[in-house]
């Protein structure tokens, strides 16, 4: 399994007890959806290696104690500390029309209803604030905040994101500097 068949669950946070149980993140929407999970992936030395869970019990949101088969100390628990956790991308649960996940839409080409073709979306920032998608817009990277009232729809034949981006955007990323550095340049010439 290679990690471009899959996509990133969570990641061990630390060990936990003396019997080579671990806490792990989930950094998901709903990790509720993966409770019952029987095997996960873990990256090792740039590879994905199957692990088979004996039991997973969840802590708080996202957080589970897991315990894997054949990791029976602490130590061999510590080794896995840090270790991303992978699933294949079919086991993805099933999206409501019209939604799309992160991934599917990188590289996708922005279509603003007003303005047309944009850039191509980059990646996207997952802040505690809010989420963000980035997108190269006239040679330089453009932070859209992602919202339901903003992206539309994608359309996956024609690889197009199509958005309403809010009055004044692109303003910010088009203008050549702020009132502020026009004063500042007045008072050098002076």
């Amino acid at each position: 399994m290679h990690v471009d068949e899959c996509f990133l669950l969570g990641y061990i946070v630390k060990t936990h007890g003396t019997k080579g149980q671990v806490v792990a993140f989930f950094d998901v929407d709903y990790p509720e959806d993966y409770e019952d999970l029987e095997s996960v992936f873990l990256e090792q030395k740039g590879r994905l290696i199957p692990f088979f869970i004996t039991s997973m019990e969840p802590v708080q949101k996202g957080r589970f104690i897991v315990k894997f088969e054949d990791i029976e100390t602490i130590e061999q628990a510590e080794a896995l500390r840090n270790t991303s956790i992978y699933l294949p991308l079919d086991e993805l649960p099933e999206l409501e029309e019209g939604q799309f996940y992160f991934h599917d839409v990188i590289g996708y080409q922005v279509v603003d209803e007003q303005h047309g073709a944009l850039g191509t979306v980059k990646e996207f920032y997952d802040l505690p604030q809010q989420q963000l998608m980035v997108m190269d817009y006239l040679d330089q990277e453009m932070l859209v905040p992602v919202m339901d009232e903003i992206f539309l729809r994608a359309d996956h034949e024609a690889k197009h994101l199509h958005v309403s981006l809010p009055e004044g955007l692109l303003e910010v990323y088009t203008q050549p500097s702020s009132p502020d550095d026009e004063d500042e340049e007045i008072e050098e010439k002076e």
